[in-house]
């Protein structure tokens, strides 16, 4: 199912030290998508500015702690690290247990031994790598919050760190699913999430039998094309599948020429309602945005004004 249909809440304190010195699961995966709406998954609606600086101010597990998240907790060795550029890390982990799986569009808290602060990162690949080679990836933009410093400033590879898997905001779609359009709404990091189903959706075009996707498009803000993520990945896809997926590039703050390769792609408009209405159709496109809440606010108003109704935006926001 694309939408889930229980919920279970756990106890987000971080694991003693004890156990995070050696390998182990604390309990079964949790199974099924869950769709309950929670503090960082919702449908459209207005976000007071109280709120949002409550939740600016709140940690990780806080902002989370009514989300859905697994009871599982599993090791993982981190065995590649890259500049996806100039403020972003890329984390491969190696997570090796066979109960560990996860859903497009998911994230991690992310447990550090010796660290009482818990990151919360989304996963930016696709189950489809997990299930091929037991990876998992991370792009972690540097802050001065603990963790991400930490990936910027300490992590090696070999590091060896602890994940769970959590979060309402995903696309699994079973084979009896009704073939839909994809609108992926992406500002800034907030690509994480969504390249992650972009990535599962191409995986599920290779699959002779399941689900078959309809067209998908992105539509990706960033300051500066060095500042647009996994750009010439997302350029690949549309190029391998041209008939099934298309993206467009929107910086805001280009201060040099858009690189050749780049121009076909990319505009110094906004995502505004006129850019969206070419690919949304209300009775087969369903959106899935990611970004700063103004963004996300604002595309919202624009999709409801093009006739897609509420249940049919999904979006995730982090302060």
């Amino acid at each position: 199912m694309i939408y889930p249909v229980t919920e279970k809440r756990l106890n987000v304190q971080s694991p003693s030290l004890t156990a995070m010195s050696a390998p182990w699961i604390l309990k079964t995966t949790a199974r099924g998508v869950v769709g309950n709406l929670g503090s960082v998954l919702t449908r459209c609606g207005a976000v007071s500015k109280s709120m949002r600086k409550i939740s600016r101010q709140a940690d990780h597990l806080e902002r989370t702690a009514n989300v859905y998240r697994q009871e599982a907790l599993f090791t993982a060795r981190v065995c590649s690290i890259t500049n996806e550029s100039d403020t972003v890390k890329r984390l491969r982990l190696e997570v090796p247990h066979p109960d560990f799986s996860f859903r497009a569009g998911q994230w991690v808290d992310f447990f550090i031994p010796g660290m009482e602060k818990v990151g919360g990162f989304s996963v930016c690949s696709s189950p489809g790598l997990f299930q091929r080679k037991g990876l998992i990836e991370l792009a972690v933009k540097y802050t001065e919050h603990p963790p991400a410093h930490w990936i910027h400033t300490k992590c090696t590879v070999d590091s060896h760190v602890a994940v769970r898997i959590g979060g309402n905001f995903c696309f699994d779609p079973s084979p009896s699913e009704p073939v839909m359009d994809l609108l992926l709404v992406a500002g800034g990091v907030g690509i994480n999430p969504l390249y992650s189903i972009l990535m599962h959706t191409a995986d599920l075009l290779k699959q002779p039998h399941g689900y078959t996707p309809g067209r998908t498009h992105l539509c990706y803000s960033a300051k500066n094309t060095q500042e647009l993520l996994f750009k010439n990945s997302i350029i690949g896809v549309c190029q391998e599948f041209p008939d099934n997926f298309s993206c467009s590039f929107h910086v805001t703050r280009q201060s040099s020429e858009v690189e050749q390769e780049l121009q076909p792609y990319t505009t110094s408009e906004r995502i505004s309602e006129e850019v969206l209405r070419h690919h949304v159709d209300p009775q087969r496109t369903l959106c899935y945005l990611c970004g700063p809440p103004p963004m996300i606010e604002s595309v919202c108003t624009d999709l409801q004004q093009l006739g897609l109704l509420q249940n049919r935006i999904l979006y995730e926001k982090w302060w």
